[in-house]
């Protein structure tokens, strides 16, 4: 289930096609996932293992190296269009070699690293490039104020149709999920700081007792290139030390309170969201938010932090309800709201269908297609 850039690059890659450009997509499969993209689009998978025992610096260095061999072979393009730091740092390698003429990077976020080389990495996909494109405003924003660098905004999408489409009930999905009927809270992006995993937690075992009986908090997701152990451990210790049973896999056992069900196929995205009741994105640092897109055309209440990019598109006590970044307690209560006020639920959930109604991928293609025309243009 690959979340966020990745999906962004698939659908772009389609509605691009669509457009009658040719487009080939390289995906580094780090988790051993593949990516399925319609057939008007060339697919190149390139296999990584991922190893247990190395850190995130090593592990880009060697991921960016797998990837810039395998690009080595790619036929000659007119746009060379990265997604993340790692696909750049290939790129900017390529370039360097003079395989590749130049290199565009679309800057989701950024995040904060102690490592001086994960740093440096990105710092070169953002100022080293030959032109960078922003997903919001806001981070927009930042790039001009931090980096010096200008960044036209190309928003996410959403294929409202399939998240909101016709498919099982809830409790019908909920079966096929293995929880049934149990009321679920859900988080999309596994266990990682950046999505404020351990403030979940907390809210989540402050706000059982008052939420319906059964209540579970399902987390999807594989943890990320950027993930730790050290994070992981003190995300375990959380959960003991709330009294929270943790269930590793699908089908989580009657007794257990929180259910981490890693990756799931992108096919049965929309029944996830169909089997739960709200979601849960307390993230600390976003590009977008594409998972609340999702949800929102699904017709999950949604709950979120208070980020400005996330005003960008959605609004407290309209579209969404929202808590201050790092307050479990706030969060608490705004998931008690969404469960369990059936007259916000109802109004939460019609707006984010009309939220998710507006952004649809053609209208992201169709602005990247203006950027891709005026930085060919300009030589």
């Amino acid at each position: 289930m690959p979340r966020g850039g990745a999906v962004y690059a698939r659908r772009l890659a389609e509605e691009l096609a669509r457009r009658d450009h040719h487009v080939e997509l390289w995906a580094l499969t780090l988790e051993g996932v593949g990516m399925v993209v319609g057939p008007s689009v060339s697919v190149h998978q390139v296999p990584a293992v991922r190893e247990p025992s190395e850190d995130a610096p090593v592990r880009v260095e060697r991921c960016s190296a797998l990837l810039a061999d395998a690009l080595r072979s790619a036929p000659p393009a007119d746009i060379h269009h990265a997604q993340d730091l790692l696909a750049a740092r290939a790129l900017l390698a390529l370039r360097a070699e003079g395989v590749v003429p130049h290199v565009l990077c679309t800057v989701h976020h950024t995040e904060v690293f102690e490592d001086r080389f994960l740093d440096e990495c990105q710092r070169a996909s953002i100022q080293d490039v030959d032109r960078c494109l922003s997903v919001s405003a806001s981070w927009a924003d930042r790039l001009a104020q931090e980096f010096g660098v200008e960044a036209p905004v190309v928003p996410n999408g959403v294929d409202a149709e399939r998240f909101g489409g016709s498919g099982p009930d809830r409790r019908g999905a909920g079966a096929r999920m293995g929880w049934g009927g149990r009321p679920v809270v859900l988080a999309v992006g596994g266990v990682q700081p950046r999505k404020g995993s351990r403030t979940l937690l907390e809210a989540f075992a402050r706000a059982r007792a008052r939420l319906p009986t059964g209540a579970l908090l399902v987390l999807a997701g594989g943890d990320g290139i950027y993930a730790t152990a050290d994070y992981e451990a003190a995300w375990r210790d959380d959960a003991e030390r709330l009294g929270l049973r943790v269930h590793d896999g699908n089908r989580p056992s009657a007794d257990a309170q929180v259910a981490r069900i890693g990756i799931v196929a992108d096919d049965d995205m929309p029944l996830l969201y169909r089997a739960a009741d709200v979601l849960a994105f307390p993230s600390t640092r976003e590009g977008f938010g594409l998972v609340i897109l999702e949800a929102a055309a699904a017709g999950l209440p949604v709950v979120v932090s208070d980020l400005a990019v996330f005003s960008e598109f959605i609004e407290d006590e309209r579209d969404c309800l929202m808590a201050p970044v790092g307050d479990p307690s706030a969060l608490a209560d705004a998931l008690v709201r969404a469960m369990n006020d059936v007259p916000l639920r109802e109004r939460l959930i019609r707006s984010g269908r009309e939220v998710a109604a507006r952004y649809p991928w053609a209208e992201t293609a169709a602005h990247t297609e203006v950027v891709y025309r005026a930085f060919l243009t300009r030589g």
